[in-house]
């Protein structure tokens, strides 16, 4: 008994130590760019991968990296933030896209992969089929890093963002469908398949659905900012558990619960400071984990493998271009064509470019069965597809926003922000100077000096706000859109604030939202 308590100590001291050690190599990769300036042309989580990659060819690996810390401990998080972070207004009006290339476009991508593997290379149909839904996930982390960098048009990153949530659900269930067709348990079924098919969408549609709303009806009761951010955490943590009991998605289960948080759950039962602070803490946790992910997929990947498989690995790599190619250009028709969804062909070409292959990709390749015929090679081309959409598409994505003139001017909406809030600042200054009793141990003369100083500051402010507008008249449309979300924040904190103190059984819907649509 002693032993196994000795043994099951060094396990854990173990697991620590390479923990912190893949800790330690992340952090360090994050302060490169502060280091040496040449780094920052390359987003940060490319960044992990290329030193992952090191790793690998030196043969130093920091960790196991398994398929169920991917799926149930890594995963949840990332789509929870993701999902958090989306507003419901950008994701409503573009729904059917979003839908068609989530829903159809995994559709063509494992039917094109298919063709083009078993086609080329000879695999067989089913396996051929398995591979093309490993590889239908897109995981664009690092281009929305780059998006919201450089300030590329946020319908863009609505697009690419939502797509990206809802296809890793439905890629994972198709997945789920074919994963016993090679293996001769299972026989393929049209018609079953798409049963099967709505039925786990429709549990992780309900499970989170259920989930969300109770969170969010829960934290009307109390305002206590540690609490709600604790449950934000144990709701994205358990639709992923609770979906996958019940046999639905698990991935979708979770995105859902964190749109219905982020939009519905934050707005009722958070006060605004408690929403800063659940935010900020998912956005750390979404740094923390893309960190081990990205690191550990660099430094999971086998050189000598992916020269066996450089065939098979460049005919799939072919494959998932042109199919995704197909899926975005006549889906993104269909889109303009059915609601008039105005995709234009150089945001068209960028969502084409920017669907990388990730975690997700490799999560489901790893977890196929042991007993699977051709499973290393499975595992080895589905590494070398990731490797090339996260090094050759992600790196040059910022070269071809630049070609096609998609780039925003967010760091001139960074330095206006900037500009405001310490104009906001001084003014709350000013007015408590005004409005302090006079301390008999402070002379006069100290609050007429600080008084004249702030207004020197608020005058040099104003000028540089007013200089800013003259020669970007754009920022007065920008100046207006925060001046409407401020007071959209306004009215539904207010009706929070009447359910909290029960003077209201619910939430009212917005009145403002359509009043000011209604005026534009």
């Amino acid at each position: 008994m002693a032993i196994e308590a000795l043994a099951e100590h060094n396990a854990i001291e173990a697991n620590l130590r390479q923990f912190l050690l893949v800790l330690s190599v992340s952090l360090s990769v994050a302060t490169l760019p502060q280091v040496i300036s040449w780094f920052r042309h390359i987003p940060y989580t490319l960044l992990l991968v290329i030193v992952g990659l090191g790793l690998a060819l030196v043969d130093v690996r920091l960790v196991n990296l398994s398929p169920e810390l991917i799926l149930s401990i890594f995963l949840p998080p990332l789509l929870f933030e993701a999902a958090w972070n989306l507003k419901w207004s950008g994701l409503k009006e573009n729904l059917v896209p979003i839908s068609l290339f989530a829903i159809l476009g995994v559709m063509i991508s494992v039917v094109g992969v298919a063709f083009g593997v078993n086609q080329l290379v000879g695999v067989s149909l089913p396996t051929a089929l398995l591979l093309g839904a490993t590889l239908s996930a897109t995981d664009p982390v690092s281009v929305i890093a780059l998006f919201r960098e450089l300030g590329a048009p946020k319908r863009l990153t609505t697009l690419m963002e939502g797509e990206s949530l809802f296809n890793d659900g439905v890629a994972v269930v198709a997945f789920s469908l074919l994963v016993g067709i090679p293996l001769g348990i299972e026989q393929f079924d049209l018609q079953l398949s798409i049963i099967r098919f709505f039925v786990f969408v429709g549990i992780g549609l309900g499970v989170g659905g259920l989930i969300g709303f109770g969170i969010s009806y829960l934290t009307q009761r109390f305002d206590l900012p540690l609490v709600e951010q604790s449950l934000t955490l144990v709701s994205a943590y358990g639709a992923y558990i609770i979906t996958e009991e019940f046999g639905g998605s698990g991935v979708i289960g979770v995105v859902t619960c964190g749109l219905i948080l982020g939009n519905f759950g934050s707005r009722i039962g958070m006060n605004p400071r408690t929403r800063v602070i659940v935010t900020e803490f998912w956005e750390f946790l979404a740094f923390f984990v893309n960190s081990i992910v990205f690191l550990l997929i660099g430094d999971q990947i086998r050189f000598a493998s992916l020269g066996e498989n450089l065939d098979s690995i460049a005919v799939t790599i072919a494959a998932v271009i042109v199919t995704r190619a197909i899926a975005i250009y006549s889906l993104g028709s269909l889109s303009n064509w059915l609601v008039k969804s105005e995709i234009n062909w150089r945001e068209q070409t960028v969502l084409w470019w920017g669907g990388l292959r990730g975690s997700v990709s490799i999560a489901l390749a790893l977890s196929l069965p042991t007993a699977l015929q051709g499973r290393e090679e499975i595992i080895a081309t589905v590494f070398g597809v990731v490797l090339f959409t996260l090094l050759v598409q992600g790196l040059t994505t910022k070269t071809l926003l630049e070609r096609l003139n998609l780039l925003g001017n967010e760091p001139l909406r960074q330095k206006y922000t900037e500009a405001l809030a310490r104009r906001a600042a001084l003014l709350r200054v000013l007015d408590r100077l005004k409005q302090v009793d006079k301390r008999p141990e402070i002379e006069p003369e100290f609050y007429r000096y600080q008084t004249a100083l702030v207004k020197g500051q608020l005058d040099s402010l104003q000028a540089e706000i007013n200089q800013l507008k003259r020669e970007y008249p754009q920022m007065q449309e920008y100046a207006i859109e925060q001046l409407r979300d401020e007071l959209l924040a306004i009215e539904a904190d207010t009706y929070a604030e009447f359910v909290r103190a029960g003077q209201l059984n619910n939430e009212l819907s917005p009145f403002l939202q359509e009043v000011l649509q209604s005026e534009e």
